[in-house]
């Protein structure tokens, strides 16, 4: 079969660089419209079902709510874990599926089922509802909105009818959270005295300014030759004209909403709180959707904002897009590894150039460095896979070996074309590079599986660590097997074109190859004249580097220096939004005097229906200036530091994709998590106090908190 690939590469050896340079072309093309991003999607399929219950406490929250939604998923196919949350106003359930489960048949099944539950509920609670699909690292930007001229409430208006909707509509973008300012309602504010003075009872005061400022359709009325829709219009829009509704209808007059009560615009009860460099600000979070493509919607989202900027400038608001970017830590993933991949080519043409001495033979075997990656690339891109550290790293790696079946074959014909030169009668050249091929496919062949197959295993890893490595193994399997392919028909093709009708005179070995052969023959027969010395030298180094893996530090993934890092800060259970914006503020200006510091965003509290932090808790968004070497491998110890200024405070450091990973494998932001279980609140609390207290002892552990809080007042 091999002898029939090579014969027909050589004979039809135009179409052969045709497809190739069809294939060069392609991927090209394919590697421009490529989606990138830091990782693979590692998380498994996560659905989440959010309920909000307004007023409830969390016992309420718990036993009304979360297990009725708990009971109701139970028995879908293929889910593997539950895990909920139960707040104070919110209950949130996520499910996790099996790996490989279509995450759009898991979706549609549990809102079949939830769907069931909603009359089951309390009065007053909402339909639970599925939060939208997002990425395992689907964090795409932070947005502070800050204003000199526009109040909390003014501002909170601005971001929630102005910028929110236009953000949403930009595709790829899955929810917008958002953080401080404060949502502005009309209130109506009973007067006790005034009720009882006229009568009137609360519940007439609230079906009145329900009736009020809501809308009823009333149709549309028939003529002999028309029909005309019936626009119903008089709800009342603002404060005063809702202090004008009549309560009641009587002899000596009317009795209005104004009479009984103080109508005007207030701000909602506050469930969060936000700074940019320690003034009041709004912030939003902004979410990309499953499988988007970050670096794309980030750049629709610039757009976005650009055109939003001249609005909100003649607004008073001041906007920064820069307190978090995911697709700055892309950018600089993918361009280090990609610098390093062509670094890697660069030296192994270079290589190529010194050891052949010969630039046709050399141009020949760089040939399958583009071609074996660039189809990787494009195998990859078929199967929906992104470009990442990983199917980079996968192809920096496999750059050596890539070359390596080209280095074999096209040696092999050089030197068996200027044997053929050096006869009396030559044989043709076409024939000589078609056994110069095959004397050495099966050396090819044979050496391409062995590698091949030591990366086997990590295609096989389960979990996480599947997840993220599979792609990198994958990449480099593709690879090598191109590369092979490329060996097999391109390379004959090419060394018949540019090698066999050479005339003249040509070189014969470089110089540096020649040196290197005569020095390692010569340590070849010091090295045969001891065999024993050599063989017992060999088990000794072995020994000893077995002897050093328990000695060893075992990480999953190594440290990384993202340049931004999120500060986690939690109160006393109970503690008030006011105090967090108080501690916050000292907490700000201790991290902004630190001299690597470029800005702080704080975010206290929860977005509506986007997560389950209480008043007592606060994110601090990092943004760290460029730093290389110690200065960001240190940086996250004195971050720790400067946020600890504040006593009474628990703290915690992380790296946004470090808290992303983790967060993935037990739900929360730590590498550790011990979890206690049982019916009693009171003893699990006493027993995760205990647990706390001896991990803290533990040699190493820092960071070390209870992450379910205990009673609040």
């Amino acid at each position: 079969m091999l002898s029939a690939i090579v014969a027909f590469s050589l004979r039809f050896r135009g179409v052969v660089l045709a497809l190739a340079l069809a294939l060069v072309i392609y991927g090209a093309v394919g590697l421009g419209r490529a989606s990138y991003d830091v990782f693979p999607e590692f998380a498994p399929p996560e659905v989440v079902v959010q309920t909000e219950a307004s007023g409830l406490s969390p016992e309420q929250v718990e036993s009304l709510v979360t297990r009725p939604v708990e009971n109701a998923l139970a028995g879908i196919p293929g889910l593997r874990a539950v895990r909920s949350y139960s707040i104070q106003g919110v209950s949130v359930v996520t499910l996790l599926f099996s790996a490989g489960q279509d995450i759009y048949l898991d979706r549609q099944l549990v809102a079949e089922h939830v769907a069931g539950v909603t009359g089951r509920l309390p009065r007053g609670v909402e339909p639970p509802s599925l939060v939208p699909l997002t990425s395992s690292t689907g964090d795409l930007m932070v947005v502070g909105l800050t204003s000199d001229t526009l109040g909390p409430m003014a501002l909170r208006t601005v971001a929630d009818w102005t910028v929110t909707p236009r953000l949403l509509a930009v595709p790829g973008v899955a929810k917008v959270g958002t953080y401080g300012g404060e949502v502005r309602q009309i209130q109506v504010q009973l007067r006790p005295e005034s009720l009882l003075r006229f009568g009137v009872g609360a519940e007439e005061v609230a079906a009145a300014a329900s009736k009020a400022t809501g809308v009823e359709g009333a149709g549309f009325i028939d003529t002999p030759n028309q029909r005309l829709v019936v626009a119903t219009q008089g709800q009342s829009l603002n404060a005063a004209a809702l202090g004008r509704v009549v309560l009641r209808h009587g002899v000596s007059g009317n009795v209005t909403l104004a009479d009984v009560a103080t109508v005007a615009d207030g701000p909602a009860p506050q469930v969060s709180y936000a700074s940019v460099n320690g003034k009041p600000a709004v912030v939003l979070n902004l979410w990309a959707q499953y499988r988007a493509n970050t670096v794309e919607v980030t750049r629709r989202l610039d757009r976005a904002l650009e055109e939003l900027a001249p609005a909100l400038k003649t607004q008073g608001v001041e906007m920064d897009p820069t307190l978090f970017r995911a697709a700055s830590f892309i950018d600089t993933a993918t361009a280090n590894v990609r610098n390093s991949l062509l670094l890697g080519a660069g030296l192994v043409v270079v290589v190529l150039f010194l050891l052949l001495y010969d630039a046709r033979a050399a141009m020949v075997s760089c040939t399958a460095i583009p071609l074996s990656l660039l189809t990787a690339l494009a195998v990859l891109d078929a199967f929906g896979a992104t470009l990442n550290t990983m199917t980079l790293g996968g192809l920096a790696i496999a750059i050596g070996e890539v070359v390596d079946d080209a280095i074999i074959d096209v040696e092999n014909i050089l030197r068996r074309l200027r044997l053929n030169r050096a006869k009396a009668s030559p044989a043709p050249p076409m024939q000589v590079v078609w056994e110069a091929s095959l004397e050495v496919r099966g050396a090819v062949v044979y050496a391409s599986l062995a590698v091949m197959l030591v990366f086997l295993p990590i295609l096989t890893l389960s979990g996480l660590a599947g997840r993220l490595f599979a792609p990198l193994g994958a990449a480099y399997v593709l690879a090598v097997s191109a590369s092979l392919v490329v060996a097999l028909t391109v390379t004959p093709a090419l060394s018949s074109l540019l090698l066999a009708g050479r005339q003249g005179e040509e070189r014969h070995g470089s110089p540096l190859a020649a040196h290197l052969r005569e020095r390692y023959l010569r340590l070849l027969a010091r090295v045969e004249a001891h065999p024993r010395i050599l063989f017992g030298a060999v088990v000794g180094l072995t020994v000893a580097g077995l002897a050093l893996l328990p000695f060893l530090r075992e990480e999953f993934l190594p440290a990384f220096r993202e340049g931004h890092f999120i500060v986690h800060v939690a109160a006393a259970p109970g503690t008030s939004l006011e105090e967090s914006r108080r501690s916050g503020l000292a907490v700000t200006r201790a991290l902004l005097a630190l001299p690597e510091v470029r800005r702080v965003a704080q975010r206290a509290g929860r977005a509506a229906a986007d997560d389950t932090y209480g008043p007592h808790y606060s994110e601090f968004e990092v943004d760290l200036k460029p730093l290389t070497g110690k200065s960001l491998a240190s940086a996250r110890e004195r971050l720790r530091e400067a946020a600890s200024v504040v006593p009474g405070l628990r703290v915690s450091v992380n790296s946004f994709l470090t808290e992303r990973i983790e967060e993935t494998l037990s739900g929360y932001t730590a590498p550790v998590v011990v979890k206690v279980v049982g019916p009693d609140l009171d003893a699990i609390e006493r027993k995760a106090r205990e647990v706390e207290a001896l991990l803290r002892k533990l040699p190493g552990a820092v960071d070390v908190s209870v992450a379910a809080p205990p009673g609040t007042p």
